[in-house]
C-alpha cells in the first residue's frame, strides 16, 4: 500500500536518490514551484541506495542541474491535468529542457548512462494473444486505435485498454479491428491513443502516461515495422481521423484551476492511519504487518513566499489565457 515516489538530484557531477512512500500522486506539486523549491523538496526525503522497478514506483523526477535537464512522470486523472501541469512546468522552469519520462524509470536510468534495463528482470515486457472488443456505449475511453483499411479510409475505435497494450497484442490486432463494430464518438480526450498503417508497416503512438518499453523498439511481433512515437501529441493521429471520428475540444481552465486550488494544500498523513490501523488486532488472532517507510509521511519543504508569488502569478496568467481562448 502506497503511492511510492523516486527522485534523483544529480548537481556538479554527482547524482543521489531519495524515497517516499507517499508521493507519487504530488510530484507535479513538488515540481511546480521550480528548480529550487523541488529540488530543496527531493532532498528533504530519505536518501536510499536501491531503485525502485516500474510496477513499484508510481511517480519519479530526475532533476538534472548540470544539464538544466528535468524528466518526470505521474498519473494525470485526465489529458487536461496532464497537458496543464506541462504548460505550468514550460513556465516555471525556464532554460530547462522538461522531459515527460514515457519509458518511467527506464529514462531515469537511461540518463545515467545506465541502460534502459537496470531495474527490469529479463522478458519483462509482457505480450498478448490479440483481443479485442468493441465497448458500444462507452463514448470516454482509455484509448483511441485507429487504423488505415485496405480502401485507404480510416477506421478508429475508442477502448479501455491502454495504449501499450495495443502494441503488446502484436499486429495480429489489426486483423481483428477491420470488421469490428464502431464504438460512439468521444466526449472526452483519451490518455493515448495508436494508429496502424499496413501498407508502410508503420505505428504511430501517442500518449500523456507512460508506455515502458517503447524505446526498445521493436517490441516482440513489430520486427520490420516502423515506430512514429509522438510523446504526448494527438495532433498526427487528430488529423488522420479528421472529421469522422474527432477528438474534442477539452478547455484547460478546469484543469489549471485545480494546481491553482491545491497550493499550499498540505499532503495527508496516512502513515498516522496506517499506524492506527497496525495497533488493531486483526481478524482471527492474526498480526498486521505494516512496511514501517508507510508510517514517514511525506513532508515536502514549502516554496518560499517568492517562489510561491511566482508560481501564482504563472497560474493566474494561463487562466486568463485560457478564459480567452
Amino acid at each position: 500500500m502506497g503511492a511510492r515516489a523516486q527522485y534523483v538530484v544529480i548537481e556538479d557531477g554527482a547524482w543521489q536518490r531519495y524515497y517516499s512512500h507517499w508521493a507519487a500522486n504530488r510530484v507535479v506539486d513538488d515540481l511546480l514551484p521550480g528548480p529550487a523549491a523541488a529540488t530543496r523538496c527531493f532532498r528533504a526525503n530519505r536518501e536510499i541506495d536501491a531503485w525502485l522497478d516500474d510496477v513499484w514506483c508510481e511517480g519519479a523526477a530526475l532533476v538534472d542541474h548540470d544539464r538544466r535537464i528535468l524528466l518526470w512522470f505521474a498519473f494525470a486523472d485526465s489529458w487536461a491535468d496532464h497537458l496543464a501541469a506541462r504548460m505550468v512546468l514550460a513556465r516555471t522552469w525556464p532554460g530547462w529542457d522538461v522531459r515527460f519520462a514515457h519509458d518511467g524509470m527506464g529514462d531515469l536510468t537511461h540518463h545515467l548512462g545506465l541502460g534502459r534495463e537496470l531495474t527490469r528482470a529479463p522478458g519483462w515486457f509482457e505480450t498478448f494473444e490479440p483481443s479485442w472488443y468493441s465497448d458500444t456505449e462507452d463514448a470516454e475511453p482509455w484509448s483511441v486505435v485507429s487504423l488505415r483499411l485496405p480502401d485507404g479510409s480510416v477506421g478508429a475505435w475508442g477502448s479501455r485498454r491502454e495504449t501499450v497494450e495495443h502494441v503488446a497484442d502484436g499486429p495480429g490486432l489489426i486483423d481483428l479491428l477491420v470488421d469490428a463494430p464502431a464504438t460512439p464518438l468521444l466526449t472526452d480526450m483519451p490518455y493515448g491513443g495508436v494508429h496502424f498503417e499496413p501498407q508502410t508497416r508503420t505505428v504511430s503512438l501517442w500518449a500523456v502516461q507512460t508506455v515502458a518499453g517503447i524505446h526498445n523498439w521493436p517490441l516482440p511481433g513489430w520486427e520490420n515495422w516502423t515506430l512514429d512515437f509522438r510523446g504526448d501529441d494527438h495532433t498526427h493521429q487528430a488529423h488522420v481521423l479528421a472529421a469522422h471520428f474527432p477528438f474534442p475540444q477539452v478547455p484547460l481552465a478546469s484543469a489549471l484551476r485545480r494546481l491553482s486550488d491545491g497550493l499550499g494544500t498540505p499532503p495527508p498523513d496516512n502513515g498516522a492511519l496506517l499506524a492506527r490501523a497496525a495497533a488493531a488486532p486483526g481478524p482471527d488472532g492474526t498480526v498486521p504487518v505494516v512496511n514501517p517507510a508507510a508510517l514517514v509521511p511525506h513532508e515536502p519543504t514549502d516554496p518560499t513566499p517568492a517562489e510561491l508569488t511566482e508560481l501564482r502569478t504563472t497560474l493566474d496568467a494561463l487562466l486568463a489565457r485560457a478564459a480567452v481562448d
